[in-house]
């Protein structure tokens, strides 16, 4: 459980002033930062507000309980209609749209990299607000954790940072629960304010992957969509990634020491030796095709200058999983609101792909021909003290969509200058999706066309094709057999004769 907690002494006084001006009753917010398990504490780097909803309703507001009381309890005197006027605010308490948070701290979760997470909530309030409202923020608290989780097995711990403005002052408390929420999930923790960012150590890695899964026979009541089986074969990609060696600026990493060097740290991960689950995967009976997944992820992380070296490395590897995961994550929110997904592969009708669902729910055990489809690509964008935020870019998609994502989910101003962007990734993820037979069989494949990169294109001579060699293979070996045995007859008569002669 982290003890204490140090919040970046300028952008917090930045934030603080700027609630002052606004006069707002109440506002809530994200925390963005890092929890150091080896440290045992707590880093806060920024406090982003929530935006309005859809409906442009605050995300979090004021509530009166004092009229629902008085109507339970019935009229009363004009002296006690007086006193309880008096203390009517003591009697508020707060309302939070805890949905809207939740999706917030979720959205804002695929911008962060390596070493930066949403590690719990802020709220401005008044104090005695605070007090009536314990149990709604520790909800709140919670429904962020499961939106924007820390770890894989991740800890049931996230920091509530209150400022209150009467009077003004900061106070941390740590938010814990297991199956129940109740006054006792919040305890308070050490808060103070120092120079956070300018102690973050940065650590580069450009990752080059090449997942081959295979598309398995599955029951009637059981099967696999694209999405399905590439959750899959990245959560098991990211077990393997665990026991990857790291190689930082040239040197094998093999103590735990901090790093002391400073600038960019350049870092290079080494897979072991694995068995060829490709070759293993289409010995299987069952297999009808194979999903090809492959390209390259660039990651960022930042580490504390007291943190060992190994927490940057975990760092990477998380944040090469966690960018794959939002890159699919993407895909699939974004097919179910964009009519033109369907739209764009309403030629699959005729083959047994069904037009009406989004391409992340394809049935692969329906496929019959080769598709292919593009990821977002990764950009990154400068952020706080020489550190980096991500966002994600369709094929389709300029750099002016970062602008309103920035000012949106991030609240910062939008880069002006688009050459600050970092572009590494000029090549984006991509997937291809295979029958069987159009990889166990490479002829066939050497006859397709390109595939266009922002959808998904269809090869509809392929299963003709493949089943015209499958029955060419099968009467040339028939035809090897026979010669072989007429030959083999031939030099047994001749060698019979040949040793009569001689006999």
């Amino acid at each position: 459980m982290v003890k204490a907690v140090v919040g970046e002494e300028t952008q917090l006084k930045l934030i603080e002033d700027r609630l002052i001006q606004s006069r707002l009753p109440v506002q809530v917010g994200l925390a963005i930062g890092k929890l150091s398990s080896p440290l045992d504490r707590g880093f806060v780097f920024d406090l982003i507000p929530t935006p309005p909803n859809d409906a442009r309703e605050p995300a979090c507001s004021l509530v009166e309980t004092t009229a629902k009381d008085d109507k339970k309890k019935g009229p009363k005197s004009k002296s006690q209609a007086s006193a309880d006027s008096s203390s009517s605010s003591s009697s508020s308490s707060l309302f939070i749209d805890n949905d809207w948070v939740a999706e917030h701290a979720r959205q804002v979760a695929r911008m962060l990299v390596g070493g930066m997470k949403v590690i719990g909530i802020y709220i401005w309030v008044s104090d005695t607000v605070f007090k009536n409202s314990t149990i709604t923020l520790c909800q709140t608290v919670k429904g962020v954790a499961e939106a924007a989780p820390l770890l894989e097995n991740d800890r049931e711990e996230r920091l509530l940072i209150h400022i209150c403005y009467s009077p003004m002052r900061w106070t941390c408390r740590n938010c814990t629960w297991t199956s129940n929420i109740t006054s006792s999930s919040l305890r308070p923790c050490d808060f103070k304010m120092g120079r956070v960012l300018a102690s973050l150590q940065t650590f580069k890695c450009n990752y080059n992957f090449n997942l081959r899964l295979p598309i398995c026979q599955e029951s009637a009541s059981n099967t696999q969509t694209l999405s399905d089986v590439l959750r899959q074969g990245i959560s098991h990609h990211a077990k393997e990634l665990k026991d990857a060696r790291a190689v930082i600026d040239g040197n094998l990493v093999v103590s735990d020491e901090p790093s002391t060097s400073d600038g960019v740290h350049e870092v290079e991960l080494l897979l072991p030796f694995m068995k060829d689950t490709y070759a293993e995967a289409c010995s299987q009976k069952d297999v009808l095709g194979v999903l090809l997944f492959k390209g390259s992820v660039c990651s960022f992380a930042y580490l504390n200058s007291k943190e060992p070296i190994s927490q940057a490395v975990a760092n990477i590897k998380r944040d090469i999983i966690s960018s794959l995961q939002s890159r699919l994550d993407i895909i699939c929110d974004e097919a179910y609101g964009d009519i033109s997904q369907t739209e764009d592969v309403s030629q699959e009708a005729s083959d047994g792909i069904p037009t009406d669902k989004p391409v992340s729910q394809l049935v692969l055990q329906l496929l019959r021909k080769e598709c292919s489809l593009s990821f977002p690509r990764r950009v990154f964008v400068p952020w706080l003290a020489g550190t980096y935020i991500c966002d994600y870019l369709q094929p389709s998609e300029t750099l002016e969509v970062l602008k309103d994502h920035c000012v949106e989910l991030m609240s910062m101003e939008a880069p002006s200058d688009s050459s600050t962007v970092l572009e590494p990734e000029k090549e984006a993820p991509s997937l291809v999706a295979k029958p069987f037979w159009d990889m166990a069989i490479p002829f066939n494949s050497a006859s397709c066309s390109p595939l266009e990169k922002n959808g998904i294109d269809t090869r509809e001579e392929s299963g003709k094709k493949s089943t015209g060699s499958n029955n060419l293979n099968i009467v040339g070996a028939i035809l090897f057999l026979l010669l072989s045995i007429v030959v083999g007859l031939v030099l047994y008569v001749r060698g019979s004769k040949t040793w009569l002669f001689i006999k």
